[in-house]
């Protein structure tokens, strides 16, 4: 874990739960696209960069999920190093607590006010064309989350974040987190259609192609929401249908599976209903979603 690969003259990862990116900027600068899960990451990272007597000038972030910036104010303390994120991420960044309040819908109890939910405030600028290293070009990635973006190199390497995920967390898990449902499924069709060197993912290995797992995340997408509009045939109350989703996926209820995943359930019932898929109806002061 956090061993430095390189996938080209001048791009590298850092294999870690979350893929770091890492593009050399010139012989002695780099930035970092993402920064890994907390300090001791970040701490990982500057060794990396120490070892190597590089200097980091900048932290590209994808987007705000913990797990991608909380490494950030550890690095940029270290090194001075400027972080840029885009849209609505560079909010969250700057004011991580976004994170689990936007998941909870309130001001979220401690259960998820953690280094997993809730990284370390940092001081990031809005990402733009202007911000980026000579060569590198952002991708819109929305879906995942609200503004998430990728990367192209000069090298023809594109970083894709969290736009999809491995087969075999898909299989074990099935339910993966997304903001918007019809976001995501449009980002997967735009990723299917792209061409590069090497395609590298946050949460699924490094590949040439990456036709054949888009594909494989926009069916279980296409399954899941196949799977609530069956249980929501004679009509059923939110509650109720994440308890029926958890027991068909064989998924452990907690804090945080109850957020990720409910938010997640959220979101496919705001596509099925805006697609016509299903209604809403209040009855005796409860929310029933019901197949059309």
């Amino acid at each position: 874990m956090y061993e430095l690969i390189q996938v080209s003259e001048n791009n590298y990862y850092i294999q870690s739960p979350a893929k770091i990116g890492l593009v050399k900027i010139s012989e002695s600068e780099v930035c970092l696209i993402d920064s890994g899960s907390d300090k001791d990451a970040g701490r990982k990272v500057r060794q990396i960069l120490d070892k190597n007597n590089w200097k980091l000038r900048a932290i590209y972030v994808t987007h705000s999920n913990a797990d991608h910036i909380g490494g950030c104010k550890y690095l940029q303390a270290q090194t001075g190093c400027k972080i840029f994120a885009p849209g609505i991420e560079c909010a969250f960044t700057k004011f991580p607590v976004l994170e689990p309040s936007f998941l909870f819908g309130a001001y979220p109890p401690k259960e998820l006010r953690h280094k997993f939910l809730m990284a370390q405030e940092s001081k990031a600028e809005y990402l733009t064309a202007e911000t980026l290293a000579e060569g590198m070009e952002i991708i819109p990635l929305p879906g995942h989350f609200f503004d998430m973006v990728g990367f192209r190199t000069a090298d023809g390497i594109v970083y894709l974040a969290d736009c999809l995920s491995s087969r075999e967390t898909l299989e074990k898990y099935r339910i993966g987190f997304i903001y918007d449902i019809a976001a995501y499924l449009d980002t997967l069709e735009k990723v299917k259609a792209m061409q590069a060197k090497l395609f590298i993912p946050a949460h699924a290995e490094a590949c040439e192609s990456i036709v054949e797992l888009a594909q494989y995340n926009i069916d279980t997408v296409n399954e899941i929401a196949d799977k609530i509009l069956d249980l929501c045939e004679k009509g059923l109350q939110f509650e109720a249908l994440l308890k029926k989703l958890f027991d068909e996926y064989s998924l452990q209820m907690n804090f945080e599976q109850y957020v990720l995943v409910g938010s997640t359930v959220k979101s496919y019932l705001a596509w099925l209903k805006d697609s016509g898929k299903l209604s809403a109806s209040f009855e005796n002061n409860e929310l029933i979603w019901r197949k059309v």
